[in-house]
């Protein structure tokens, strides 16, 4: 099976080059796709400095799940690689045990859970290990999933219901000494916590909006 690895990535010119690297040194991934998602920064001159790496950019921000969506239509592969562009510490291991499972036939969906990396990103998905950004899926589901280009930073609630309304189990994989930059960390403390905000709340409107049908 084809395999492509979509990375959504708004002003990530720091952390994204390290995360490509890791992609280039695996044997499994076919195609990588950098999603600029209206970046203001160098991400794209970072992301396009490698070569066979397909980078799409976005003049206009669309959130993450419109992210993945341009991503998604750049690509024919079975299977589908979503990681976040500020991840630190990412392997070729990391993603091999990521990939396992569905290439296995074990499962339609993965989520890569942080472990050993940070305490608080690491709690923050023992929380609400639903919400990682890290996955391993075969194209159907994204495919299936009612209004994924709206959902923004809710795309990976949007996943969870369509797999729980399926009867689909996801299976969670253990990602050792794996972490990314937090929020604060990138635009300081008052605008991270802003910046984090603003992300909480889409994801509690998708969720509003899909629990209540409206549109």
């Amino acid at each position: 099976m084809k395999i492509a690895a979509i990375i959504p990535a708004y002003n990530e010119e720091k952390t994204i080059s390290s995360v490509l690297k890791a992609l280039q040194e695996s044997n499994l991934v076919d195609q990588i796709i950098v999603v600029s998602d209206g970046s203001e920064d160098r991400t794209v001159e970072a992301a396009s400095a490698f070569n066979q790496v397909l980078v799409v950019d976005l003049l206009e921000n669309r959130g993450k799940g419109g992210a993945v969506v341009a991503g998604l239509k750049r690509s024919t592969a079975e299977v589908i690689l979503i990681l976040d562009a500020d991840l630190i510490g990412l392997t070729e291991k990391h993603i091999e045990e990521l990939l396992k499972p569905v290439l296995n036939g074990e499962t339609l969906m993965s989520i890569g859970i942080f472990q050993k990396g940070r305490a608080a990103t690491d709690m923050a998905q023992k929380m609400a290990p639903f919400l990682s950004g890290q996955r391993a899926l075969k194209r159907e589901l994204l495919e299936n999933t009612s209004d994924l280009d709206l959902s923004r930073f809710g795309i990976e609630v949007a996943l969870h219901k369509y797999i729980d309304e399926n009867n689909i189990e996801a299976v969670e994989v253990q990602l050792p000494d794996l972490s990314h930059v937090m929020k604060e960390e990138k635009l300081g403390l008052w605008k991270g916590i802003l910046a984090r905000s603003k992300m909480y709340w889409e994801i509690f409107k998708y969720v509003l909006r899909i629990d209540t049908g409206a549109k």
